[in-house]
């Protein structure tokens, strides 16, 4: 769906984690991604490998996704991005002895497939396209948000577009160092932050616009009974319009009120350039791969502390749970799910991962104040309104 296309009132939104790992993967925890839903499209944050087995082991209909977002170009989130464009857009195989391929012609009329990403996002896919004779059935296009650090012209590779990339691909420049409203419909809007890690990196911020208020019909039913009023009147109210009544009396609808609003952070050891994004979210996503975690996770070093655990964690880049909990209450988040947990704490539903898992929900509770899920592959959260 583009911009300029008509999207439906949101009846919902959910994020599914498809992957839940840090750097390496697991038996219970994919490489990292999610899918956020709204009403019946279907948005990707992150595109490890083996992202396509967790799509089909999850409720996720692959053919509604329409975006993917990529946090940053390490591996362990964007491997799975060429092999999930190829299934999504009819990549697979070729023809033999000189018959044409009718994909060698694309029709970019149809409606485009769209990533962004920062730089080295369109390079990595032109590549991985070419040197494995990919051809695509349908167009895509791929927008980088450059940092100003970033060459801000050009596409960071030598190989020609391919043939089903379209050459509108923007490069958007940082404005007062954020990146806002790179995608907006009438309905929802993205926009991006710089946040600190190893590599440029990004958090994308995911707002729905205000939505109709809820509507009190005892303010309404008598007036409208009175005057006989065709029951017509009732859906112009619930959009937060006004009436005029057949005797001329006026009724004016609800105010609309806020949209939701979703923070989806890629790896960082220091998120708080998005913070002026990021505030009062309904819903904060954010990494912590690293615990300390003394009697409860049997792999814990003697010598190790709190303070050594977060200092490891930050020089590869990386947060803590408590490092998580303080941001979400800096900025207000209504709620916390943690993230791309280092492989040594299982994603399972035994005894003692749960246990570590609590023991780490915990930690960024004591800093949040309220309490915090702790993430695992093909969970799904629904994202609710503010009441």
């Amino acid at each position: 769906m583009t911009a300029s296309t008509q999207r439906p009132l949101l009846q919902g939104m959910n994020v599914t984690f498809l992957g839940t790992a840090s750097a390496q993967p697991s038996s219970t925890r994919n490489h990292s991604a999610l899918s956020l839903r709204l009403g019946g499209d279907v948005w990707l944050f992150d595109c490890g490998e083996a992202t396509q087995h967790q799509l089909q082991k999850s409720t996720v209909k692959m053919g509604k996704i329409e975006k993917i977002f990529i946090t940053h170009t390490h591996g362990d989130h964007i491997f799975g991005l060429v092999p999930l464009m190829a299934s999504l857009l009819n990549g697979a195989g070729g023809t033999a002895d000189g018959a044409e391929d009718p994909r060698s012609q694309v029709d970019f009329e149809k409606p485009h497939f769209e990533i962004y990403g920062p730089l080295g996002t369109r390079a990595y896919i032109r590549n991985g396209l070419a040197y494995t004779h990919t051809l695509l059935g349908s167009p895509y296009v791929v927008h980088e948000l450059r940092f100003p650090s970033d060459p801000q012209e050009g596409d960071f590779t030598s190989l020609p577009p391919h043939v089903a990339e379209s050459p509108h691909g923007r490069n958007i420049p940082q404005t007062d160092g954020l990146w806002v409203d790179i995608y907006k419909d009438s309905i929802v809007s993205v926009s991006a932050g710089p946040i600190l890690h190893s590599v440029p990196c990004l958090g994308f911020v995911v707002t729905e616009a205000p939505v109709p208020g809820r509507i009190d019909p005892s303010k309404y039913r008598a007036d409208i009974q009175r005057t006989k009023a065709p029951a017509t009147v009732w859906r112009e109210l619930q959009q937060g319009g006004s009436v005029e009544l057949p005797d001329g009396t006026v009724l004016h609808g609800p105010p609309r009120r806020n949209g939701r609003k979703v923070v989806i952070l890629g790896d960082t050891f220091d998120p708080s350039p998005i913070t002026p994004l990021a505030e009062d979210t309904d819903l904060l996503i954010h990494e912590a791969t690293n615990a300390h975690l003394p009697g409860v996770d049997p792999a814990t070093k003697d010598a190790d502390t709190y303070e050594t655990v977060e200092a490891r964690a930050k020089s590869h880049g990386h947060s803590t749970p408590q490092m998580a909990g303080l941001f979400a209450k800096r900025i207000r988040a209504r709620q916390l799910v943690l993230n791309h947990f280092s492989a040594r704490y299982p994603g399972d539903d035994s005894e003692a991962s749960t246990a570590i898992m609590q023991a780490i929900g915990n930690l960024a509770a004591t800093e949040y104040g309220h309490a915090v899920i702790c993430a695992k592959d093909l969970m799904s959260v629904d994202i609710n309104f503010n009441e």
